[in-house]
C-alpha cells in the first residue's frame, strides 16, 4: 500500500491512535468561563486589575510583538542556566548557549515575545 505525502502529513496521522479522541473532544467547561485570547487581550483581561500603568504597558508590549503579535498568545523562550537543573545537561550539546547574549539572540531569531530566565542572566545582556 502506498501512502501519499498528503496522507502522511494529515492531522490524523500526526496524532496517531489518539486522533479520534482528540479531534472529537468536547470541553466540559462552559465557553462563558474562558478568557479567549485575541488582539484586545490586555485591555479586556488586565486593564481593570490593580496593575500599575508600567506593568500594563509592558504586558501590551509583550502581547503586541513577536510572531504571535496581537493574537493574545505569547511565545516565551524558557531557559534554565543551571539554577534548577545542571546547566551541563541543557547546554552541553550547544555550549555557546552558556553565554546569555546568545540566549537573547536565539529568542530574537525565533521571533519570541520574551525570554524567561534568571534576572542575573538577563541583567548581563
Amino acid at each position: 500500500m502506498t501512502t501519499t505525502l498528503k496522507e502522511a502529513n494529515s492531522i490524523e496521522s500526526l496524532l496517531g491512535k489518539e486522533a479520534e479522541d482528540l479531534l472529537t473532544h468536547k470541553a466540559k467547561v462552559s465557553r462563558d468561563l474562558i478568557h479567549l485570547p485575541g488582539p484586545d487581550f490586555v485591555d479586556r483581561i488586565w486593564l481593570n486589575s490593580d496593575r500599575n500603568p508600567q506593568v500594563l504597558r509592558n504586558l501590551h508590549l509583550l502581547y503586541s510583538t513577536g510572531r504571535l503579535a496581537n493574537t493574545g498568545y505569547l511565545s516565551i523562550l524558557p531557559v534554565d542556566q543551571g539554577i534548577e537543573h545542571s546547566a551541563g545537561a541543557s547546554f552541553a550539546p550547544n555550549p555557546i548557549y552558556f553565554d546569555p547574549e546568545n540566549i537573547v539572540k536565539l529568542a530574537i531569531a525565533a521571533d519570541c515575545n520574551a525570554v524567561a530566565t534568571t534576572l542575573g542572566t538577563l541583567g548581563i545582556v
